[in-house]
């Protein structure tokens, strides 16, 4: 993975750290829930998982996900296109650990159903519109007065 493209899409990322996960269910509908990241690293995007359930069913069929992110406060929104796999390396579940996960894994790391979902990014896309709120409104006011389009600001698609 390009470190530098990853680089530049955890800093747009920010301090977001629930990504919205949308999955493809067995109707072919798409089907999303938020997700706590754990990790992103150059190996990936992690997030711990309950192995039984309907999401690894989906991930299992259809390995092509969607993350997205949102940072309001910021204005800056990145989603991301890639593969999900099911991992069970401990040393990563163990070196990712936090006692909180017991509300979801009451056995610790000794929960039968704990795991790691793995996504591999293909593509992120980026909006960044980081400029305060008040020069977000002088260009949007600008916009309508000159009826020129408004700029929101950066916005690119980064290919891994």
């Amino acid at each position: 993975m390009d470190n530098e493209k990853l680089e530049l899409i955890k800093e747009k990322i920010g301090k977001s750290k629930v990504a919205m996960m949308t999955t493809v269910d067995e109707n072919n509908d798409l089907v999303s829930r938020p997700m706590y990241t754990q990790d992103i690293n150059d190996f990936g995007f992690f997030f711990f998982t309950n192995e039984f359930s309907d999401k690894i069913n989906e991930v299992e069929a259809h390995k092509s996900i969607n993350l997205a992110y949102s940072d309001h406060d910021q204005n800056t929104y990145v989603s991301i296109s890639g593969d999900a796999t099911l991992i069970h390396d401990q040393a990563k579940i163990q070196a990712l650990w936090n006692p909180i996960l017991e509300a979801w894994f009451p056995e610790g790391l000794k929960d039968p159903k704990l795991a790691l979902l793995k996504v591999i990014p293909v593509t992120a896309a980026y909006w960044d519109g980081s400029a305060n709120k008040m020069v977000q409104l002088f260009k949007a006011a600008k916009a309508m007065i000159t009826g020129e389009e408004f700029d929101s600001g950066e916005h690119d698609v980064v290919e891994f």
